[in-house]
Parts: structure tokens; sequence; C-alpha cells
């Protein structure tokens, strides 16, 4: 009997010793702990990035190709405050100007052109509106109001997470079609142009959840860059 306590008691040291190591790990080196893919939803005859591109995606894609942005360029970014105010050291490596609690928040503070050469990079572009609204507002031939449903839910707007900033998109919830953050969070940049202007869609966590319908999408200019506003990209199959 002594011979399986003793086995016991190791047994329990090994798990416990397992567990510290794991919880260590993860506070360390979270990166060997969760491995984060922007996945391709397949939506008719192309597909979609999952989540909206993320600062570690944009990140990866500037060290390969050497490219600078705009906002970094003319030293930061936008918000809006008494009218559109630049930000000292606002871009998408530091959205508000300092390093994010997470990578994995989304990419803001590029310009429509700048989200189109990321997307062509990865042998993608950017969703036509007709492609976009598919996307958020169609699933299984149904169509909806919003990219959450028949309600808004679980959106990151002012009137539902109200977390008055933009989000980790591994953190917010999928809305139609297993798509997350088409409703809040960003603005996401649209292969739509009228001029100087392209559009956006989708809202983002600055509005309310009404901004997330189809009706509310809105023209920015093409060489605007501000923290509300990021992309995801679309891909031909």
């Amino acid at each position: 009997m002594m011979i399986f306590s003793n086995i016991k008691i190791n047994l329990y040291k090994i798990y416990s010793m397992y567990i510290r190591f794991i919880i260590l790990l993860f506070l360390f080196f979270p990166s060997f702990v969760f491995s984060f893919e922007n996945i391709k939803i397949q939506i008719d005859d192309f597909s979609i990035n999952k989540y909206e591109i993320t600062i570690k995606e944009f990140k990866e894609f500037a060290k390969e190709t050497n490219f600078i942005t705009e906002a970094e360029r003319t030293g930061g970014g936008y918000e809006w405050g008494a009218g559109w105010e630049k930000r000292q050291n606002w871009n998408y490596k530091t959205p508000y100007g300092v390093e994010p609690k997470s990578e994995y928040e989304p990419v803001a503070h590029v310009t429509y052109f700048e989200a189109q050469k990321y997307c062509a990079f990865k042998q993608g572009r950017l969703p036509s509106f007709d492609e976009w609204k598919r996307a958020a507002y169609f699933e299984n031939g149904i169509e909806y109001e919003y990219p959450s449903g028949n309600k808004p839910l679980d959106m990151n707007t002012q009137d539902l997470l109200g977390i008055d900033k933009h989000e980790d998109v591994t953190k917010l919830k999928a809305g139609l079609n297993s798509l997350v953050a088409m409703g809040g969070n960003v603005w996401e940049w649209i292969d739509d142009i009228n001029g100087d202007s392209s559009l956006t869609a989708g809202g983002s966590w600055w509005y309310g959840s009404s901004k997330t319908k189809a009706s509310s999408a809105q023209y920015k200019p093409s060489n605007f860059y501000a923290i509300y506003v990021g992309f995801r990209c679309v891909f031909d199959n």
C-alpha cells in the first residue's frame, strides 16, 4: 500500500509541475500556447478573412516588403476631436501612441491604397460592397439586418460592449458565417471608389450598433488614415 501511495504522491507532484509550467509558458511565451491563423471563410464564389487584418499580420507584411505607411511618414494618425486631429506617434504599430496590449488588435491608420497593397501581397484583394454584404448579412440564403443576425448582439459598439476602443479580434464573438467583427470594432475599406473617396462598411467601436447596417456604409477619402478604420481581404476561388 505504501508503494501505491508514493506513486500517487509522485504523480500529483508531476501533474502540479506540469500545470505550473504551462502557466509560465503562457505568461512569458504566449505565442507557443496560442497560434493565430486568420483563416479564409468560404462565401459563394469567394472567401474572406475570418478576422479583420491584425497588427501582427500587417507588421509581418511591412517587414517583408520594407513598407512604411503614410501615418509613419507624417508622424501620426487621426482621431476625431474638434474636427480631425492628428495624434503624434499614432500609427499601426502604436495605434493609440503606445504599444498595444495585443498585436491581435485590428490594424488601423492605413489608407485604402495601403490596405489594397497588403491584400495584393497576400494574393487577395479588398472586397466589393456586394461581396462584403453577402458575407456580413446573408447566411444560408437568408438576409439579416445586422452582421450578428436579426438583432444587434455582441458587437464592439458603444451601445453593446462599450469598450470605447477597438478590441483584440480573438476576444470578440463570431456573427453570421462565423465571421468576427463584420460589425463594430473598426470600419473596413471596401473596393468601391467614388472620385477621391472609397467606401467603408461595418461601423466602429466609436458608434452605436445602428452603424453596422449595410445602409450606414460611408465614403471616406481614399488617402485617409485614422484610428477607426481597418480592413480584411477576399480571395477568388
